[in-house]
């Protein structure tokens, strides 16, 4: 019961965020007088500095967010997965020097390496894409550094997770069999341990989304995440705070979003917990 209410409010969070912008009578870049208007019948969460409806731009923001987490965990789920199957099943050395990597990368602070990466290769990006048939992309060039970024640093726990079921695996009579058989690792990996581990992979994912989007929202904040006409809620909170001072307060711009932002992080993660428990 408590999956299936989770699942209808995450559900409602993600049709709000693809199809509310539609709905809404305001445009994510339409201008207004109303600056800083408190929430009212007109703007029910207010607007902010330039008169925005605060609600269509949450809206928006979502598509951003959720994007984010999707596509950055998915990364880290192939990468993750991958790495954890050749790793448990080639075993000995390999084994051994692959995971050291996994140690060494654990070591590092994963957030720094992504503002290292989006530092480095955001305006070569940009250039890069100006001079291809991706030209269209050249404006978005900070997102995709947001998406690789952030899936290539969370994958190092997947690999762990996925390595560990792996080594008990494959001494099972069915790989055996598979082996003498002379199917090739690759069949064996993808066709017979795979599907044994991908209980445990979907569980992670449920995990890993939250952690994507909290990380998006921190760059966003400090100004190295999703850049403007896009929002995202981390861009909209960090909006929000700068606007307050002791002369005046714009509360709605602050709360909407994090409330916003809490409410689907403990959703997700709430989500991963019943999944996990109902393993067990």
């Amino acid at each position: 019961m408590k999956t299936r209410l989770i699942l209808f409010f995450l559900l409602t969070v993600l049709v709000a965020s693809i199809a509310g912008p539609w709905l809404s009578p305001y445009d994510l870049s339409d201008l207004s007088n109303l600056r800083l208007d408190s929430p009212s019948k007109t703007h029910w969460f207010g607007t902010d500095l330039h008169g925005r409806d605060l609600l269509t731009r949450l809206l928006y923001g979502g598509r951003i967010s959720l994007l984010v987490g999707f596509v950055g965990a998915t990364v880290s789920l192939f990468v993750g997965v991958t790495y954890g199957l050749v790793a448990g099943y080639l075993g000995g050395r390999i084994d051994n020097a692959m995971m050291r990597l996994v140690d060494i990368l654990y070591a590092l602070p994963r957030i720094v390496l992504v503002i290292v990466l989006i530092s480095l290769f955001d305006l070569k990006l940009k250039a890069l894409l100006d001079h291809t048939w991706f030209a269209s992309l050249a404006p978005h060039a900070r997102l995709l550094l947001l998406f690789m970024g952030l899936g290539l640093v969370e994958w190092l726990t997947l690999a762990r997770i996925v390595r560990a079921q792996v080594l008990s695996i494959k001494e099972r009579p069915f790989v055996l069999s598979a082996r003498l058989i002379g199917q090739t690792t690759p069949t064996i990996l993808f066709r017979q341990i795979l599907p044994q581990v991908l209980p445990t992979v979907l569980t992670y994912l449920t995990l890993a989304l939250p952690a994507v989007i909290l990380e998006e929202s921190f760059l966003s904040f400090l100004g190295l995440g999703v850049q403007a006409p896009l929002a995202s809620w981390g861009t909209l909170l960090a909006d929000g705070t700068a606007l307050l001072n002791p002369i005046q307060s714009p509360w709605w711009c602050v709360l909407f979003p994090a409330l916003v932002l809490a409410t689907t992080l403990l959703l997700l993660n709430f989500l991963g917990d019943q999944l996990r428990q109902s393993r067990k």
